[in-house]
């Protein structure tokens, strides 16, 4: 009897694997719409003039924020509109992602919850669409 488990099993087990499809299923569909998908992950970088502005506005909050490195600044501020968009109505979990995300060498973890909310503020009116 086990002899006979054993061969049933094998031989279900290689005809699961032998890529062969049963012609009388029948053949799954593919959704081809033309209709765009929704948008993901990273907003666009900003234009020139927009990073500009966006830069300066966090050096007018503090000057160590940016430390030096606007790219930096812009690609932060970039990853933080992922968080809002994701949750755009927690201000408090938003903060929480500034403390994360804006750190420097002198604010290793983040600035004071004021000025991450003045970051904030200036992320979404920079780099986050609508």
């Amino acid at each position: 009897m086990a002899g006979v488990a054993a061969t049933f099993l094998l031989a279900l087990s290689a005809t699961a694997c032998s890529g062969a499809r049963n012609t009388s299923d029948p053949i799954p569909s593919v959704n081809l719409t033309t209709e765009p998908a929704p948008s993901v992950g990273i907003v666009p970088a900003p234009d020139k003039s927009t990073a500009a502005e966006y830069i300066k506005a966090l050096e007018a909050i503090n000057p160590e924020i940016v430390d030096g490195n606007p790219a930096r600044a812009v690609s932060r501020g970039r990853n933080q509109c992922d968080s809002i968009r994701n949750y755009p109505n927690d201000r408090e979990r938003l903060i929480d992602y500034v403390q994360i995300r804006f750190n420097t060498e002198k604010h290793p973890n983040g600035f004071d919850r004021e000025t991450s909310a003045k970051i904030l503020d200036v992320v979404r009116t920079y780099l986050c669409p609508d």
